[in-house]
């Protein structure tokens, strides 16, 4: 077949298969999901979530268990979402020998309820103060925090302004409480952050509105010689509600862990469903060519394996050898391949009786030859739609065992997800967003491949059409 007959041919495909309403839904979702895995980079909040998913250091900024934040829509009290401020506005100072910095961070802040907290970073060099206020849109000025950092050497510089009872926000509520109140500090419900955000300074028994408009959180530090230096200074004001899917209890953004599994599920699927259903292909197709005490040997093995109960048997094998994602992938392998044995057989009984592998072989070509020279690329493409349907099973068998703990802990999958939601109680506790988006991501992804699978199977078996 020259490239002139090939196109000509995917051009007759496309035709047929645009008019399946269905598959061009399933074709649209897989589009999306394979644009979102190359863009990734630019798509996820944390460019790291592939390999830093389970440190709890790198996630240690965010609330924990946090709804999204488009849930403030459907909330008569809004919620301060979480915020990364990473863009200052810098001004150096020169002096005799000494530099002072001074970074400048625009808050807008138009809720009803303050954040929980705010906490600065930075990398840092050498020794040098640090001193940290609020510029507040009424224009008073609130001195946070006091620091001086020693000896650093490219450490990160973490400083949490709300829970630190040495934090100058704590000191700025005592000088606001009266002696009474004092007595009962350490549990007085009045919090520093919404000291920095209330309408007036409020009492120890009193609360006050919220001060809508643009804070400034100003950090100043002096830099007294070249080894000494500050990089990257960005505050992340953590809110109630985080994130387009929120926040697990472990802080993680779940958003950025779904579209990160997206790949690996993608990834399960394909190399499965085509490594086994072309092994079902050449097994249909050998069985069905040499026949007699070959085909019933081939047959027989094949009805050992289509009666195995494939998810019990990965369960016992993932929980025996706790295997990565690629001996999972093997396993399902092994045991997904009897798929389109039997359909592929019964066609190529009927295709090793014509005329040209009769003529073929009076010309002397040997068997193997036969098989693969004129019988498979005549059945590969009927193994297309075997393929996408074989697909949802593969990323099912995958979320189903890394549900129960057994899957490949070293990669972000949706059934690790789950697992995770499972075991800390998301069900119980009400936190719908972590079990329900990976959940009907699983769902989608498999409606998808399902609808490509049936509209190709029209087009390449004309009898199932009911038109």
């Amino acid at each position: 077949m020259n490239m002139k007959d090939f196109l000509a041919g995917l051009s007759d495909f496309w035709n047929e298969f645009r008019r399946d309403k269905a598959g061009l839904v399933g074709l649209a979702i897989l589009t999306v999901a394979l644009l979102t895995i190359i863009f990734e980079p630019l798509i996820v909040p944390y460019g790291e979530v592939n390999s830093r998913w389970r440190d709890i250091n790198y996630w240690e900024d965010n609330s924990s268990g946090a709804p999204p934040a488009w849930t403030n829509l459907f909330s008569s009290a809004k919620k301060a979402v979480t915020t990364t401020l990473s863009k200052p506005k810098v001004e150096e100072i020169e002096g005799d020998g000494v530099s002072i910095f001074r970074y400048e961070f625009g808050y807008d802040y138009r809720y009803d309820e303050p954040p929980l907290d705010l906490v600065f970073r930075a990398e840092g060099w050498g020794t040098f103060p640090l001193l940290v206020s609020v510029e507040r849109p009424d224009g008073q000025t609130i001195d946070l925090y006091q620091y001086v950092a020693e000896g650093l050497d490219g450490d990160d510089l973490r400083v949490t302004l709300a829970n630190d009872s040495k934090s100058a926000a704590y000191q700025f509520l005592a000088a606001n409480a009266s002696e009474a109140d004092m007595i009962n500090f350490d549990s007085y419900s009045i919090k520093p952050m919404q000291i920095m955000f209330a309408e007036a300074t409020p009492t120890m028994a009193t609360a006050s509105t919220p001060l809508e408009g643009e804070y400034k959180f100003v950090v100043q530090t002096m830099i007294m010689s070249e080894d000494v230096r500050i990089e990257k200074p960005h505050f992340t004001v953590v809110g109630a509600v985080s994130g387009a899917l929120g926040s697990d209890t472990g802080k993680r953004d779940l958003f950025s862990g779904l579209v990160a599994g997206l790949k690996w599920a993608l990834l399960i699927g394909f190399v499965t469903s085509f490594i086994s259903v072309l092994l079902g292909v050449l097994y249909g197709i050998v069985s069905a060519y040499f026949g007699g005490a070959i085909d019933t040997t081939m047959n027989f093995v094949y009805e050992l394996f289509v009666s195995m109960p494939v998810l019990p048997i990965l369960i016992v094998i993932s929980a025996v050898f706790k295997p990565s994602i690629w001996f999972i992938i093997a396993a399902l392998v092994i045991f997904s391949w009897t798929g389109p044995v039997k359909t592929v057989r019964s066609m190529a009984m009927q295709i090793k009786e014509e005329t040209y592998i009769e003529a073929a072989r009076a010309l002397g070509a040997g068997k193997w030859r036969i098989i693969f020279r004129h019988m498979l690329p005549l059945l590969i493409p009927y193994s297309f739609a075997s393929m996408a349907l074989a697909v949802p099973g593969a990323i099912l068998y995958e979320a189903s065992v890394s549900l129960l703990g057994l899957g490949d802990a070293t990669i972000t999958t949706w059934g690790q997800i789950l697992h995770d939601a499972l075991s800390s109680g998301a069900v119980l506790n009400g936190l719908w967003w972590w079990v329900v988006p990976p959940g009907l991501s699983i769902a989608i992804m498999g409606m998808s491949f399902a609808f490509i699978g049936s509209a190709m199977d029209k087009i390449l078996h004309p009898k199932l059409r009911t038109r």
